[in-house]
């Protein structure tokens, strides 16, 4: 069955989109804990469909607006979880649950400064997907739909790509503030962040669907302007922590 359109949701603090078909529907991203109850709503109100009909949910990356809600679709509508084919989970070890929380106290931040009433983010911090896939593959059930590996802003960034519309969904790849482009924050891997943006330019899409932000055409242009200007050394919670500490450091030294 051939695509009928992508909606656009307003989740808790990012978009999110649905691409819906006349017997299925697939979510592009896993959204945060509380934009499960949003989601379903639409599809049983507003679509007027069973949710049931939500056959697959994809995790891009395992941030809380990104995974919070996989495993509680799941578990409500039976759905399958897709995402990268990683031997490790990214919140691995000590280092990675305490990475965890700081996530979610990001994410906190972030609906803050939104304006959002305080809600629940909490999710595992192990995700266990049904399906893995790797660059280049096609969503099982869902194979208008390529699957594009597109890491910097961690390791397993998926973006995914429609072909025959020639729509791509970037996750995080690209922010829009306004009337301006920006790379996310954090940024692991400056250099393969550069080849993400450079994979993605080099398919001239026609929309680009951002997670902030909403669907835009962006020419060669600014996905030049972006290369241009991405970070050239790490940005991540750590380096910003230390860069300060060394600031002040350097501070009482000129003391």
């Amino acid at each position: 069955m051939s695509l009928c359109k992508i909606i656009r949701l307003e989740g808790y603090i990012q978009s999110m989109y649905l691409a819906v078909y006349p017997d299925k529907i697939m979510l592009l991203d896993g959204g945060c804990r509380p934009d499960v109850i949003l989601v379903l709503d639409y599809i049983k109100t507003t679509l007027q469909r069973p949710i049931t009909d939500l056959k697959t949910v994809v995790v891009t990356h395992m941030h809380p607006d990104h995974a919070g809600g996989a495993h509680k679709f799941r578990d409500m509508t039976g759905c399958l979880i897709v995402s990268a084919a990683k031997q490790h989970q990214w919140y691995s070890g000590i280092d990675g649950h305490i990475m965890h929380a700081v996530d979610m106290g990001l994410a906190h931040y972030v609906a803050k400064r939104q304006g959002r009433t305080l809600k629940n983010l909490w999710y595992p911090a192990h995700l266990q997907p049904d399906i893995t896939v790797q660059d280049r593959d096609y969503i099982t059930g869902f194979e208008d739909w390529q699957v594009l590996e597109t890491p910097g802003h961690t390791d397993r960034d998926l973006s995914l790509f429609h072909t025959s519309s020639r729509q791509v969904y970037t996750a995080d790849l690209i922010i829009k503030l306004r009337h301006k482009f920006v790379a996310p924050f954090p940024v692991y891997d400056p250099k393969v962040y550069i080849k993400s943006l450079q994979k993605i330019k080099g398919l001239k899409p026609l929309n680009v669907m951002m997670a902030h932000g909403r669907e835009m055409a962006i020419d060669a242009a600014t996905f030049d302007t972006l290369i241009i200007q991405a970070p050239k050394k790490p940005r991540t919670v750590k380096d910003t922590i230390k860069h300060k500490l060394m600031g002040r450091k350097e501070s009482v030294k000129d003391y």
